[in-house]
């Protein structure tokens, strides 16, 4: 496998420009294309990036269809309150999804595609030991999950219809030091709310794993699904514990409060986060080094330790300028 062009999706985000970063050190990539709403979030070498919306389909698709690319990495996935409110995140990543997955289709030389998706697409925890492998049935219960649902079945509609591997990388909660996850945001805050009556575990994936998980799922051309998220497992309480932050205990209608007030300052919740403090959200990710070559190094809580070891915005008042 060697001399391949190699187009990514989104990325202009830290998740994108993280996976571009990994793949220009791939010696089997030759050309390396990038189309986002906004440019990279760190400094690339070989990528070339073209700045264009889901909403322009002419422009996305004259942009693949003159890069042909051999391998297709999708990550043009907004999450709801990242960036963007659940509406606009899930007309975006619809659209992306129509226009840019429906250009790579027509590409003669594509060979794969590598999609993201997320555990979401489980649906709810049935019980605190809840871990579904790659086998498990989909049943989306939140709006984050239909959403990525809806990308599996186009990227699979795909690959049924012109005959190419489609992986489907769900990914945990994704925390780093850049992403604009919304869970993460929220374990930040001085006072975080958790469910009384449950408080029930949760895993997570560092964005350096989740960027290797995308390159070995294009390297090994996989088909099929794979769970990545990062070992063990925290709940809501031991994570605020860990982190020095005061603990809000809530039961039945507190949380329309708490959802408000944690909006006005600066955390919104959208229904997925909201799931994993009321159900928890796991998965079995024992398939990792069968499917992707490496097992995850990380544990969730070393995840959740360093989220709390992030620098946070100091505001430092300007100074009078002395005559």
């Amino acid at each position: 496998m060697s001399g391949k062009r190699v187009l990514v999706s989104g990325m202009g985000g830290d998740l994108g420009s993280r996976v571009a970063e990994v793949l220009e050190a791939e010696p089997w990539v030759d050309e390396l294309l990038g189309i986002d709403t906004d440019p990279p979030r760190r400094r690339l070498d070989r990528a070339q990036i073209h700045l264009a919306s889901p909403r322009d389909h002419d422009r996305v698709v004259s942009l693949i269809s003159a890069f042909n690319p051999h391998v297709a990495v999708h990550l043009s996935v907004w999450e709801p309150f990242s960036r963007v409110a659940p509406r606009t995140a899930r007309e975006l990543t619809d659209q992306a999804g129509i226009s840019m997955l429906g250009a790579v289709a027509e590409c003669r030389a594509l060979e794969s595609i590598v999609v993201r998706s997320g555990i979401e697409v489980y649906g709810r925890a049935r019980g605190s030991a809840t871990r579904p492998d790659e086998s498990a049935p989909i049943d989306p219960t939140c709006e984050f999950g239909h959403t990525l649902a809806r990308v599996e079945e186009t990227a699979r509609d795909i690959g049924r219809r012109i005959g190419v591997p489609v992986a489907l990388v769900r990914l945990g909660n994704v925390l780093g030091p850049h992403v604009p996850s919304p869970l993460g945001r929220l374990l930040r805050m001085p006072a975080v709310p958790f469910s009384l009556l449950a408080d029930p575990p949760f895993s997570v994936v560092e964005d350096v794993e989740s960027a290797r998980a995308f390159v070995a799922a294009a390297r090994r051309q996989l088909d099929g699904a794979v769970n990545v998220t990062a070992n063990g497992a925290i709940t809501a309480l031991q994570a605020l514990r860990r982190g020095g932050r005061f603990p809000v205990p809530l039961v039945g209608p507190e949380w329309s409060i708490a959802k408000r007030a944690s909006e006005l300052l600066g955390a919104p919740i959208p229904d997925h986060v909201l799931e994993i403090l009321h159900r928890g959200r796991l998965a079995n990710n024992g398939r990792m080094r069968e499917l992707l070559g490496f097992s995850s190094e990380r544990t969730t809580v070393e995840v959740i330790d360093d989220l709390y070891h992030w620098p946070s915005v100091i505001r430092i008042p300007a100074r009078k300028r002395v005559a």
